[in-house]
């Protein structure tokens, strides 16, 4: 079980500027996971902070281009968040992206807020221009679900530079790090052991998920194509070991990975998954093309009385290697 990790407002401050936020995640904490704050996160943000608290952590983010006037995280991570927009705007577009945002204040009274990782200039200028025609309430509203994509991905910073710091005292147990940094860093704590009732209700996704993790750039990764095999004769099981290259695996469906690392849909929506041996691969190859690895492979089993659990099979990669772990 994973040690409970404690936070003071100012480190949660850093992920929204709003204070009453950091008040509450303050009280509310410690928690032993990313998913567990991720969840208290998404209460206290949409259920507890005020008009007022949103608008303050709406004032604390810079424009696009622009430095943020708040704490040195905030500065970095605003800067990381917008490093793909600055890498590709032109000087045009950054004066157009800045007339936009000046009527965007003007109309609404406060800063068009987007969460802006892995999105070009160009695209970010589109979703300005559009959400500016938007009335003052639809609007209000889009921003706070643009900030707590934002919260999301600070909130996995943060664990992930809190863990950081407390295994850099603590080589002598690698294996033990490297298993706790997947369950900080992913987005999805390890399942629970309690068995789903025969009468579960109907899934409304498919049984067996993933998303990806680039650990190394600390941002979701997208545009990876995965697909999702399972072993088509069940009495070879036990000799799993000597197929991996054969035809004996069955295609089931694939995909491509999306901005927040989510691939689509791997199967269809079943009440019931079969038992046996399940294949998730991932062209890494193609993401990281000087990277160690051209592919990831990922063999899971699933028991008959796991039919009718749910299976997220996350894959948190760097260049040149990468870990995986069960998730719920």
């Amino acid at each position: 079980m994973e040690s409970p990790m404690a936070f003071g407002e100012k480190e949660w401050l850093s992920c929204s500027g709003s204070v009453k936020f950091a008040q509450e995640m303050a009280v509310t904490g410690p928690f032993s996971s990313y998913q567990q704050a991720l969840d208290a996160a998404r209460d206290i943000w949409f259920n507890k902070v005020d008009v007022n608290g949103w608008l303050e952590a709406f004032a604390a983010h810079p424009q696009i281009g622009e430095v943020s006037p708040n704490s040195l995280s905030s500065a970095l991570w605003s800067k990381g968040e917008q490093s793909t927009a600055l890498a590709t705007a032109t000087d045009e577009t950054l004066q157009e992206l800045n007339d936009w945002n000046t009527r965007y204040r003007q109309k609404f009274g406060f800063v068009f807020l987007i969460f802006a990782s892995g999105r070009s200039a160009p695209e970010i200028l589109v979703e300005l221009k559009k959400r500016c025609h938007n009335r003052p309430l639809v609007e209000f509203e889009n921003a706070g679900k643009e900030e707590m994509k934002i919260i999301e991905q600070r909130l996995s910073k943060l664990f992930s530079a809190k863990f950081t710091s407390i295994t850099s005292h603590d080589t002598d147990v690698v294996t033990k790090a490297g298993e706790d940094r997947v369950k900080i860093l992913g987005a999805h704590v390890t399942a629970g052991n309690t068995t789903p009732s025969a009468e579960a209700a109907t899934r409304a996704r498919p049984p067996i998920t993933t998303h990806v993790l680039d650990v190394a750039r600390g941002c979701p990764a997208a545009g990876i194509e995965v697909c999702l095999e399972t072993l088509a004769d069940t009495s070879q099981a036990d000799t799993a070991f000597h197929l991996i290259g054969s035809s004996s695996w069955k295609l089931q469906g694939s995909s491509i990975t999306d901005r927040d690392g989510r691939s689509g849909h791997l199967m269809n929506i079943v009440d019931v998954l079969n038992p046996g041996l399940y294949r998730i691969t991932f062209n890494t190859g193609k993401y990281n093309p000087d990277g160690f690895l051209p592919y990831v492979s990922i063999v899971f089993e699933v028991r008959e009385s796991q039919k009718l659990e749910h299976f997220h099979v996350p894959l948190l990669l760097s260049p040149f290697s990468f870990t995986t772990y069960r998730g719920s």
